[in-house]
């Protein structure tokens, strides 16, 4: 019986169809226009799991709003270190849309990002001194310096009308607003980017491909094994280098990458769900991202905010998300997702994980018993008004966090965006969450400087970075001139507000 699997040759293979892989392939090929790369997508379009608008948590983490990004400290102080690095790698996003745009690579921006006020809000004596600190904490820095802080309540009814109609002007509430944030619908740009990366040649993309297996061969080298999930038709595709940006795909895959680098990583999936409005009259008076506190024990992708957003081209109101528990690592996976992941190397620190974090497992467990009026008086908290016929439950994306062992041999629970490479380069893989899409493109020049030493070392390489970067290699936290030149660069080409 003759063999009828088809064999392929490539530098780059990538792994899933979202918008790491979308921002990686683009750049790689911009750095080098010879380079020949694959795509395999286990659905059937680009964009379906975590980078499409109606699963994607935040859409333009920016950290002007989002208060896990700024911790208290048991002495009281605020640590603005993360939000900081955030706002400073949403600028480097910004620049290289703007070079897209500018270069015709990507129509329409604004199909893609538009600018809507960054709020953060929250009421209590406790909470109002928080959001004072955080404020004094960021301001002084130039990222955040047209930030403004309020507790007047008239100037609040101002800001946010559907989240103040209701409350008594003796509510002792706070608020602070980044007029210059931004919604950013990652599915569009992400399929915007794919339309015209796979227009080039030496570029093809895969739909409905599953990676079964992958294999380094000796000359280190991948073999990566495929099936068309339409067909049966088997693919074998050999390549120099492998990024593996499947979401929740991705740590299944890593362990069948069987790397040491991957020994001891799991993962943790967390559901969510929106309310979303269906009163147009609703929707119509509420323009703005609202953030609130997150509850005790809560993970980062659950900070309940009242989020105006563009979706297909139609204003769509959300809050939530609301967190759950799912054995399916992906929206569209199965639920022998979580089961399957756990192997020897692994179950010490997802069980050491579990253990440290019981009031994470109590809070998940809270939020899947809750019913339809528990979420109506949740939300009624952020939009005293609410009535629950205006407002249906809509399924969001499956996160999974990722679980790596620590210093003591035990595992702690990471909430963020975590990059997985071999040591000798060839193979990197995008594991966890939030704020992971709205910094894709410093993740990414970070990832190729690692994986691509020798030629992003070179002077040509570093030159196009600054063309399509122009700050690259600055900080503009540290230079207040080059941010206000960046900023207004961008606002210019991107539509928005400066």
């Amino acid at each position: 019986m003759s063999d009828t699997t088809i064999r392929t040759n490539s530098e780059v293979v990538l792994i899933g169809a979202g918008i790491m892989s979308a921002t990686l392939g683009l750049i790689l090929k911009e750095l080098q226009p010879d380079l020949k790369i694959e795509i395999y997508e286990r659905l059937d379009i680009a964009a379906a799991e975590s980078s499409d608008a109606w699963n994607n948590a935040g859409t333009g983490h920016s950290a002007f709003c989002e208060l896990n990004y700024t911790p208290e400290s048991a002495d009281g102080s605020i640590d603005p270190k993360k939000a900081i690095s955030i706002a400073e790698s949403f600028e480097i996003s910004r620049q290289f849309w703007a070079y897209l745009v500018k270069q015709n690579k990507v129509p329409f921006p604004e199909n893609f990002i538009k600018s809507i006020p960054h709020l953060s809000f929250v009421w209590g004596e406790k909470n109002v001194d928080y959001l004072k600190k955080r404020f004094e904490a960021l301001h002084s820095n130039p990222l955040f310096k047209q930030m403004v802080f309020s507790t007047d309540f008239s100037e609040l009814s101002k800001w946010m009308p559907l989240v103040m109609e209701g409350r008594k002007d003796s509510d002792k509430v706070a608020a602070t607003s980044m007029a210059i944030g931004t919604d950013v619908n990652f599915g569009e740009l992400t399929r915007s980017i794919f339309g015209y990366l796979t227009k080039l040649e030496g570029v093809t993309i895969h739909f409905n491909h599953e990676v079964q297996k992958l294999k380094q061969r000796e000359d280190k080298s991948w073999r990566i094994k495929i099936t068309d999930l339409a067909s049966g038709q088997k693919r074998k595709a050999y390549t120099k280098f492998v990024f593996i940006g499947a979401g929740g795909g991705s740590l299944p895959l890593l362990e069948k990458a069987d790397v040491p680098e991957g020994k001891g990583y799991g993962g943790f999936p967390v559901s969510g769900q929106w309310l979303k409005c269906t009163n147009p009259e609703v929707i119509a008076k509420h323009q703005a991202k609202v953030y609130g506190k997150a509850s005790v024990g809560a993970p980062p992708m659950s900070v309940p905010h009242i989020d105006s957003r563009m979706i297909n081209g139609e204003r769509q109101l959300l809050f939530g998300p609301f967190a759950g528990f799912s054995t399916r690592f992906l929206k569209n996976g199965s639920y022998s997702d979580l089961p399957l992941s756990i192997k020897s190397d692994n179950i010490i620190p997802m069980i050491a994980a579990g253990i440290k974090n019981i009031p994470l497992t109590k809070y998940l467990i809270e939020q899947v018993r809750q019913s339809p009026k528990d979420r109506i008086n949740a939300l009624r908290e952020y939009v005293p008004g609410a009535k629950s016929k205006d407002w249906v439950l809509e399924r969001a994306g499956q996160r999974v966090q990722v679980i790596k062992k620590d210093e003591k041999g035990g595992g702690i629970l990471e909430f963020g965006t975590e990059v997985i490479t071999t040591a000798d380069g060839s193979l990197s893989v995008l594991l966890g969450a939030s704020p992971g899409a709205s910094t894709a493109v410093s993740i990414m020049v970070d990832l190729i400087g690692r994986c691509f030493k020798e030629q992003f070392e070179t002077p040509e390489w570093q030159e196009k970075l600054k063309i399509m970067i122009p700050s690259y290699g600055q900080k503009l936290n540290d230079n207040p001139i080059l941010l206000e030149e960046v900023r207004k660069e961008t606002a210019a080409v991107l539509k928005l507000n400066n």
